[in-house]
């Protein structure tokens, strides 16, 4: 089994990167630098940051009952700090993202685990020879804890850098590493788990209608630990081209949540979700 998600990982990693090489000669509908920064001018202040959701769902690799299954949910918002373009044609934000573990099948709802990821980053679009966007690299200073005390706490800092871009005409991805440090004494072997980065894939299927999403992470050690998170977004309502959706999601590895990062996991979850729109520069020019 463990060979078998080891072999996983270095597929849809390698399928990934041979798509990044190659995307330049598949996606042509880029938008114009003047077409980008106009409508970065028209951006709220004030936007979504990652999926704000709320989903629940079952396991898939124990028994189900009051304590396996739960509900988890999400908000995360970013906020522009300054519009003006600084020195390099770069921007700065900020982000905050909260995401809880919600034991509502057990008698007092308690929550299991709740998660605080607040960072600051500068943003900035990279173009092509013809002056069309390429992609977009973020540099951010990420804190994630788990605001708990005793050996119950949980956090780590790290430097991330991140690069968007189109690798298909309908398929954007992410690439995203990051320095972790601060994180030895609650959690020594955070590493092994979460890695040094991540990559993630998101397909068009139809507009405005479905979407897969596919992340995979990487353990720091040639073992199978890890993650695959893949999300399927079905918008059930005719006529309606909002941001809506039902979400279908199946994780299956470690590091879910952080108070039990070390526990393997296959959950099963289903609802709402308000999706991001934060990239909507690489869907394309209606």
């Amino acid at each position: 089994m463990k060979d078998f998600k080891m072999s996983t990982f270095k597929f849809t990693t390698l399928l990934m990167f041979l798509g990044f090489f190659s995307y330049n000669s598949l996606y042509s509908q880029a938008y114009t630098r003047e077409q980008l920064q106009d409508s970065m001018a028209q951006m709220p202040y004030f936007s979504i940051h990652k999926d704000n959701y709320f989903i629940t769902g079952v396991p898939a690799n124990t028994a189900i009952n009051s304590s396996t299954a739960n509900a988890k949910y999400q908000i995360s918002f970013k906020q522009i700090l300054t519009r003006s373009r600084l020195p390099l044609d770069t921007y700065l934000f900020m982000t905050y993202t909260q995401k809880s573990f919600w034991n509502i099948y057990k008698e007092s709802l308690p929550f299991s685990d709740i998660n605080f990821n607040p960072s600051i980053a500068i943003g900035k679009a990279i173009y092509d020879k013809e002056d069309r966007l390429s992609g977009l690299a973020t540099v951010s200073f990420e804190h994630e804890s788990n605001g708990r005390d005793s050996i119950a706490s949980r956090s780590w800092n790290r430097f991330s850098l991140e690069y968007t871009t189109n690798i298909f005409k309908r398929t954007t991805a992410s690439f995203k590493v990051w320095l972790p440090f601060g994180y030895k004494e609650g959690n020594p072997d955070l590493l092994e788990y979460v890695g040094l980065g991540q990559v993630n894939m998101s397909h068009i299927f139809k507009q405005d209608k479905l979407v897969f999403d596919l992340r995979v992470r990487k353990g720091l050690n040639f073992d199978g630990k890890g993650s695959i998170r893949t999300r399927i977004y079905f918008n059930p309502f005719d006529n309606n081209i909002s941001n809506q959706y039902v979400m279908f999601e199946w994780f299956v590895g470690q590091a879910e949540g952080l108070l039990n990062y070390q526990e393997s996991k296959s959950m099963i979850r289903i609802g709402y979700v308000i999706r991001t729109n934060e990239f909507r520069w690489f869907k394309g020019k209606k």
